[in-house]
């Protein structure tokens, strides 16, 4: 009986081996190498999707938080508020810090 027992377990741990042996070298093979590709290609499609999406909805936010969706600063006004945050008030108020200074 514990021959038997053996020779069971040993076929089992054959048949493992085989098995993932199979699979590793299947993956080295054209085919496989191409599908490894392809699912880096897909998750790379998927970050980049994430990303555009938190992108857009970022760019809402500030539109809102600048006032330019809800009308109360024109293009220009917000172009100028774009390009220098602080505007002349903090050059003319004197011991002010100016953050690129």
């Amino acid at each position: 009986m514990p021959r038997l027992f053996w020779a069971a377990l040993g076929a089992a741990a054959g048949v493992v081996v085989v098995r993932r042996v199979t699979k590793t070298a299947q993956a080295y093979t054209p085919e496989g190498v191409a599908h490894g590709l392809a699912s880096i290609g897909e998750g790379l499609k998927e970050f980049a999707a994430a990303v555009r999406e938190g992108m857009d909805r970022r760019e809402q936010e500030l539109r809102v938080a600048l006032g330019i969706d809800t009308g109360t600063l024109d293009a220009e006004q917000a172009r100028q508020l774009l390009e220098d945050p602080f505007g002349d008030a903090s050059a003319q108020q004197p011991g002010s810090p100016r953050p690129d200074a």
